[in-house]
């Protein structure tokens, strides 16, 4: 069933940690200011009691006098139970919004983050009036590379009506997670899930029969690995740490996903990655000391804190220059609640 919400939980939830250590300042600083405008998410104990008596994002006001029966008191003390483990609140209700769709969660399958919905939001902006949508035979192809729950695959798909999308994750939940969300979001005709190890030799071959692609999207693991200890409880005890640990620069995935793309994308196709701040100057050298793979770090786009969180890459055809630095475009559009 699709499934639209309007209310963005995400921003007060204590526990949700950026994956790059060092971000918390700055999503302290926007709960603070929602706070103070008191026009804020529910709180988590909202959360809890709304989900337990069937009325997800609100309470009506006719219900806040209306005793709670045994079954919903019990629904609350075991969603606070899991809550006071640090249990994240996603896993706790078992979906979340993102891009205005209700995803099933479940763990250890990563739990997709409110930067990757601009991430979501840049592609839709770069694609809509580029010439890869003309070119290809009804929308682009889609490759998400390590897919967690589907998240980024889904929300283009359903944003783009004639796109079509292969997701691959070497984790078999994340897998089976992805196609549970596609299902339940009726977009499993137009998406393919592969159970792929983009590390392991010859991977790329795995996806040549789905034919060149227009796109490649990943939020990868991008953990420096010494600040995985310095990630939240919530996060250390419960995600899975391989969504998480990039290695010793936080680089290991991106830099495969960029040795596979010249393979597998068309001329002028475009990779779309989420990254640590400190990448956008480590990802550039690297590309430089690659060019037998023709690819140019074109932009690179800040987050609603202003730091350099994203990069667009393109396969040849790229006029030469710096990359452009892209600040935040207008929040995300949400469907009505």
């Amino acid at each position: 069933m699709l499934v639209h919400s309007s209310c963005k939980l995400s921003q007060r939830v204590p526990g949700w940690g950026f994956r790059d250590a060092r971000g918390g300042r700055c999503w302290a600083h926007r709960h603070r200011s929602h706070e103070r405008s008191g026009s804020g998410p529910l709180d988590q104990g909202s959360q809890s009691l709304t989900f337990s008596v069937g009325q997800f994002q609100s309470l009506r006001p006719a219900l806040w006098r209306q005793p709670l029966t045994p079954a919903q008191l019990q629904c609350i003390r075991e969603l606070s139970g899991r809550r006071l483990q640090r249990m994240p609140v996603q896993y706790v209700l078992g979906e979340w919004d993102f891009q205005g769709l209700s995803l099933k969660m479940a763990p250890p399958v990563f739990i997709p983050r409110p930067e990757t919905e601009e991430l979501v939001e840049w592609v839709l902006e770069e694609v809509a009036p580029g010439p890869c949508v003309a070119e290809a035979q009804g929308g682009p192809l889609i490759l998400e590379v390590g897919c967690g729950s589907g998240a980024i695959s889904l929300s283009l798909l359903s944003r783009l009506p004639q796109s079509r999308a292969v997701a691959v994750d070497k984790g078999a939940a994340a897998v089976c997670l992805t196609r549970e969300n596609a299902q339940r979001l009726r977009l499993q005709d137009r998406i393919h899930i592969v159970p792929l190890d983009v590390t392991s030799e010859g991977s790329w071959a795995h996806l040549l029969p789905w034919g060149p692609l227009d796109l490649i999207v990943s939020n990868p693991p991008y953990v420096f690995r010494q600040d995985m200890e310095q990630l939240a409880p919530e996060i250390r005890s419960y995600e899975d740490p391989a969504a998480l640990d990039g290695g010793e620069k936080g680089m290991d995935i991106i830099e495969r996903i960029l040795a596979l793309a010249p393979r597998l994308l068309k001329d002028s196709g475009s990779i779309f990655l989420e990254v640590d701040p400190r990448h956008p100057e480590l990802v550039g050298g690297w590309l430089q000391s690659r060019p037998d793979l023709s690819l140019q770090l074109v932009a690179v786009r800040r987050d609603f804190c202003g730091r350099p969180r994203f990069l667009h890459v393109r396969r040849s055809g790229a006029p030469d220059g710096c990359p452009v630095d892209v600040q935040p475009g207008p929040p995300p559009a949400r469907a009505p609640g």
